[in-house]
């Protein structure tokens, strides 16, 4: 999960330039703050999951998922009320939040199918091998 907020906080400074730049650029200083409302968004979001995962992975498996879709809903009902509070806010031009949020939201699911497929987990669990040095047939 560390590795997952590493990589999110360069995705984070991607999106950051890339949006800001992009938006600034069509759409004045409400894009590039659209775009920067959008990046903050986007690492709020992975950060909470990996935190809820991170904080989980001490309980039991009921507890595990029942945490982790806690954030999730969290997540939900944050994401909500920052829109309706920036809906008709002067400030921000909805196309490049939009973009920006949904640009986050892709870059952010990549970073943990990256980080699952590098990660080194085993098949089994509780699994006995047998001795090697004993060299004795039945």
């Amino acid at each position: 999960m560390t590795a997952v907020l590493r990589y999110t906080g360069f995705l984070a400074i991607a999106i950051a330039i890339v949006g800001g730049g992009l938006g600034y650029l069509f759409a004045s200083t409400e894009g590039l703050i659209s775009a920067l409302i959008g990046t903050a968004l986007a690492v709020l979001f992975a950060s909470i999951t990996a935190v809820s995962i991170i904080g989980a992975m001490r309980f039991d498996i009921a507890a595990f998922f029942g945490i982790v879709m806690g954030a999730w809903l969290l997540k939900i009902v944050v994401f909500i009320v920052i829109l309706a509070l920036l809906r008709d806010a002067s400030f921000v031009q909805t196309t490049v939040l939009f973009i920006t949020v949904i640009a986050g939201a892709v870059g952010t699911m990549l970073v943990d199918v990256l980080v699952v497929f590098r990660s080194r987990l085993g098949y089994v669990n509780d699994a006995v091998l047998p001795n090697n040095t004993d060299h004795s047939h039945s």
